[in-house]
């Protein structure tokens, strides 16, 4: 290329640009001079025709001109859902003017009729391939798909663009799905008249559930009386209007969250939150938040674990009942991590399994005394060999997203807004406090390996 000419590239390949350096001898340059310079630089495509006529008539010098421009690739648009109905509801306390807590008036039901248009979709757009100034074809990427949130009593309409509901009842959206429940309501105490429940949908008690017996349901739960030392399984909240008297046998397990009055001498589990005015002498985990919130605020003895944070009035008591508080990863995201891990290791070691098999059974087969049998059993490998693969890999991701929420424990905190009192352990992360003296107003976090003591944040 001359040396009065210079011709650059864009690193996208879409732009190429020129340049007409000044030299003592050259000074005017022609236009199929100029065309043999793109050339052997390799554009072919996109040169704009008027620039270089225009180049040609009138230099300009020391200047970079764009003389040739390609077309982008342009992405498809993914697929979207939209939703029909509220889809962030919640079951709200109300705290009262006294600074009581309204458990009475907690059920926000949606209701919905059969047919009823839950969701509608947007289908994905194809990408329009672009080209480069090379002449070279640039690809580009299609929108995703939508991912269907096909819960219970939902079906999906002809066309594949609606999701309606199958039967009456109350719309609910958990665990990235829509589901329609049905409810089914107890007249009275769930005790020897009723015997256990398990319901497919939600269930409602206007009594008490009595000791030894268990709720299971696949939507929320609510009891407007006492429960005793009896077991509830919820897919969605579980509401206890009274609270719950557990006398060490007494368990509650809810897909979604918990909210009770009080909960004494129990086991609670809550894949998001757990709300009560006061919790005693309990062994309490939760995915989120533990919020005692309402006139006493409590939380004393038992231990307590919360994914996000802890939230009360009092923490404790004067007589320094000890109280485990931990704080940090969602233990059920632990569980999970470490499952993950052992199914990982075993997955490793069996494709290094099928991998010797299959290279076995190929040299068999490349020798000729590859028998009908073997044949069969290296086609069956050579597919476990594709979901081994297919598996380590979305282990592998699985995994790698728990990390990072693994990073984000010094975030958590344990908020008391009146007193924390000595007797008290609390874990964030890996730092662990005893608390020794009590603490007043405050908020305490994690700060390197340590737990320290701060104001309460607005």
């Amino acid at each position: 290329m001359p040396e009065h000419v210079r011709i650059t590239k864009s690193f996208d390949k879409i732009k190429a640009f020129i340049m007409l350096l000044k030299h003592e001898t050259y000074s005017i340059v022609s236009e199929a001079e100029l065309i043999g310079c793109l050339v052997d630089q390799g554009i072919v495509y996109g040169v704009k025709d008027d620039v270089l006529k225009s180049l040609v008539n009138n230099p300009i010098y020391d200047e970079e001109i764009l003389i040739a421009e390609g077309i982008k690739p342009v992405n498809g648009r993914d697929g979207i859902v939209t939703y029909h109905f509220d889809i962030k509801r919640e079951n709200r306390p109300n705290i009262l003017v006294d600074g009581s807590v309204d458990y009475k008036n907690l059920s926000k039901i949606e209701s919905v009729n059969k047919g009823k248009v839950l969701c509608t979709f947007t289908l994905p757009t194809m990408g329009t391939p672009g080209k480069s100034v090379e002449g070279k074809i640039l690809k580009s990427i299609n929108g995703k798909k939508v991912r269907i949130p096909k819960g219970k009593n939902v079906s999906i309409t002809k066309d594949g663009l609606s999701l309606v509901a199958s039967i009456d009842g109350q719309v609910m959206f958990f665990d990235g799905k829509v589901n329609v429940f049905a409810t089914y309501e107890v007249p009275a105490d769930v005790g020897n008249t009723t015997g256990n429940i398990k319901f497919i949908g939600n269930v409602v008690v206007r009594g008490n559930v009595l000791s030894g017996f268990d709720i299971d349901a696949g939507g929320f739960v609510e009891v407007l009386g006492v429960v005793e030392g009896a077991t509830i399984k919820a897919g969605a909240d579980i509401i206890l209007r009274r609270g719950m008297h557990g006398m060490n046998k007494g368990v509650l397990i809810s897909g979604a969250d918990v909210i009770s009055s009080y909960i004494e001498h129990s086991t609670v589990y809550a894949k998001n939150d757990i709300k009560a005015d006061a919790i005693m002498h309990s062994q309490i985990c939760c995915g989120n938040r533990v919020q005692l919130s309402g006139r006493k605020g409590l939380l004393v003895g038992g231990n307590t674990k919360a994914g996000r944070e802890v939230i009360a009035k009092v923490i404790g008591s004067p007589m320094s009942t000890k109280t485990e508080i931990e704080v940090g990863l969602d233990p059920a995201l632990k569980e999970q991590y470490k499952a993950l891990r052992e199914e990982l290791q075993l997955l490793q070691n069996d494709l290094k399994k099928t991998s010797q098999v299959i290279s076995l059974l190929q040299k068999m087969q490349s020798a000729g005394s590859l028998k009908d049998d073997k044949k069969e059993m290296l086609g069956k490998s050579i597919r476990t060999r594709i979901f081994q693969h297919g598996r380590i890999s979305e282990i592998k991701t699985q995994i790698s997203n728990i990390e990072t929420k693994m990073q984000e424990e010094t975030k958590s905190t344990v908020t008391s807004y009146s007193i924390i009192y000595s007797g008290t352990s609390v874990a964030i992360g890996s730092a662990v406090m005893n608390v020794k003296d009590p603490l007043h107003y405050c908020t305490l976090y994690k700060d390197g390996v340590d737990v320290r003591v701060g104001p309460i944040k607005a």
